[in-house]
């Protein structure tokens, strides 16, 4: 039995929460994850892991073993890493996960300037609305908008997003416009949804939090669809009002019930914690944090 490898597999099950994850992540099969694991309580003639269970779950000897694994592994990596000079110079490919229109209309230019002062960096730029596992898809660095249920990541807030609603002015036209949320009730909606729960939307009023039912006859998983649809005159649409700037400005679209929205979204900067954060990525930081805070007005306070 290879130790250093069956440990790595191990480490890797738990930082993703499930063999069949970790199989994922390493990209080999599922049954050598398996069959390593077992070689290992084996060897070592102890269990480490509570079978029969969805998560994965440690036992009291398995909890101690992985954090001794882990720092095996960590140390093995980061001598890698600088026998391959990474921590002597930047280089190196950077994967990096964001929603399409953010970077496009953000990222992309920070990106492009990036390269251009180092030019031993490649950059993977994944454009996609989903939210992307890091450690199961070898991801380096993300943008992520809204919450940030995983703990194990390091986290940076570069800004602040409001959800709006927006139509055009010829719907409103020949429908009127809401003056309060309920008066959506009589409208057509544009329903995206990643923002929307059950056809709901939230809102506040008098400083209390309020669901409403919206009426829909168009559902999209787009932001980009429901602003196109906004513009088609299809309804009332909830959007990111960073997907609309430019459609604003050019009154193509309005907003309507502003004083009702709710707080604004975070957009956060997250990578995987690690013991030392390789150059390559610590440069992409430094360059790009305060960038992306200027172009989406954000103040650290």
């Amino acid at each position: 039995m290879d130790r250093l490898n069956a440990m790595t597999i191990l480490v890797s099950a738990v930082d993703t929460g499930s063999l069949s994850a970790a199989s994922r992540h390493l990209r080999i099969p599922l049954a050598t994850v398996s069959r390593r694991v077992a070689e290992l309580e084996q060897h070592l003639n102890v269990r480490l892991l509570h079978r029969g269970h969805r998560k994965l779950l440690l036992t009291d000897a398995g909890r101690s073993y992985v954090a001794s694994c882990r720092r095996i592994v960590e140390e093995i990596a980061e001598v890698e890493r600088t026998a391959s000079g990474e921590y002597r110079k930047p280089q190196g490919e950077l994967t990096i996960s964001l929603s399409a229109v953010l970077g496009r209309t953000h990222v992309l230019p920070i990106v492009v300037e990036f390269q251009r002062s180092f030019p031993d960096i490649r950059m993977r730029m994944q454009l996609t609305d989903r939210t992307v596992s890091l450690l199961e898809e070898h991801v380096d660095v993300a943008v992520r908008i809204g919450e940030l249920p995983d703990s194990s990541m390091i986290a940076t807030r570069v800004g602040l997003i409001r959800p709006v609603l927006c139509a055009s002015p010829a719907y409103l036209k020949r429908r009127g416009a809401p003056k309060t949320p309920i008066d959506l009730a009589r409208h057509d909606c544009v329903i995206h949804e990643a923002y929307s729960t059950s056809h709901g939307w939230e809102f506040v009023t008098d400083k209390a939090r309020q669901t409403i039912k919206v009426p829909s006859r168009l559902t999209v998983n787009l932001g980009e669809a429901a602003v196109a649809a906004a513009l088609a005159g299809a309804g009332i649409a909830r959007v990111l009002s960073y997907l609309i700037e430019d459609l604003l400005k050019s009154r193509s679209l309005v907003t309507v019930l502003d004083a009702y929205e709710p707080s604004p979204i975070a957009v956060s900067v997250i990578y995987p914690s690690q013991r030392q954060v390789p150059l390559k990525l610590r440069a992409f930081l430094d360059f790009a944090v305060p960038r992306l805070r200027e172009r989406l007005g954000y103040e650290n306070t």
